[in-house]
Parts: C-alpha cells; sequence; structure tokens
C-alpha cells in the first residue's frame, strides 16, 4: 500500500491548531469532512472516540494513530496533523505526541485498514523520517516527505 493514494494534501494540518487530543482528532475529522471525504462527520468522529476509549492509540515514540470503521466513510480515508508542541494523548510510553494520523474506513474493509495502519507504523520507524516530519510547517512539506519515503 502507498499512503501517498488515500492520502490527499488537503487532508493535513501542519500546524494543527488543537492543543489537546480530543479537539485534535476532531480537527482531523474536520479536515476529511471539509475534503467531502465523509457523508456523516458526527458519525465519523463518534466511531474514533469510541475505538480511543477502549484504548489509547497513542503507539509511543511520539506517534498517535486514532482510527474508527463507520459507514460514513465510502474508502479507507486519511488525514495527517502535525503538532506544533507536543499533545498529551494517554500514549502507552506516557509521552506526548507531535504526529497524529487519523484513519476511518468503512466497517466491511477491513485489509486496507490494517494495510495502512502497518504500513504508517513501518514509515515512522526511520527516526530520520519522523524528525522531519515533526518539524514540517506546512501540509505541502508533510505531503513531499511522505511521497519521497514510499518512492525510496
Amino acid at each position: 500500500m502507498i499512503l501517498t493514494q488515500i492520502l490527499q494534501p488537503s487532508c493535513i494540518k501542519a500546524p494543527l491548531e488543537s492543543k489537546e487530543k480530543d479537539a485534535a482528532i476532531e480537527e482531523l475529522i474536520n479536515v476529511l469532512s471539509d475534503a467531502g471525504l465523509l457523508s456523516d462527520r458526527t458519525e465519523a468522529l463518534e466511531a474514533v472516540m469510541a475505538r480511543e476509549m477502549t484504548r489509547s492509540t497513542g503507539i509511543g515514540s511520539g506517534i498517535a494513530i486514532p482510527h474508527g470503521k463507520c459507514a460514513a466513510a465510502k474508502e479507507l480515508v486519511m488525514a495527517i496533523g502535525i503538532a506544533a508542541d507536543p499533545i498529551e494523548f494517554e500514549s502507552i510510553d506516557n509521552k506526548p505526541v507531535q504526529i497524529i494520523v487519523l484513519l476511518v474506513s468503512p466497517p466491511d474493509q477491513t485489509g486496507p485498514h490494517i494495510q495502512a495502519l502497518a504500513r504508517i507504523s513501518r514509515l515512522l520507524l526511520d527516526a530520520q523520517f519522523k524528525a522531519q516530519l515533526e518539524k514540517a510547517s506546512s501540509p505541502e512539506e508533510v505531503y513531499s516527505l511522505i511521497s519521497t519515503k514510499e518512492t525510496q
């Protein structure tokens, strides 16, 4: 899976305006909704927040991958937010996050959802790439970094 096939530059928020977890998730849901990728913004937000309540999607190392499944998404959609200042996310390592990758997918499409989670995790294991993303100050810069990394 190539992330730039699902990620649109208009679905990147760098920097995020939000300073706390729930607001950051909602901000990224709004980005997807404003891009016309969700048929029901509220349903998508509720799905992601319900998933977040079961266990934090702060996976450690300054990264969070909030995600949810609902009928509001016709296909897998993605938004990325880069926080200027780290956000407390109840991460497994108890450290705040700067990179938030939000995924919303239809309930019947598990494969692409899992592939995207795995691809994001693999890309962000590269410490140099992760550091570049954290410093990115515009959506165009984030998209360019991801696009370049995926073609290496």
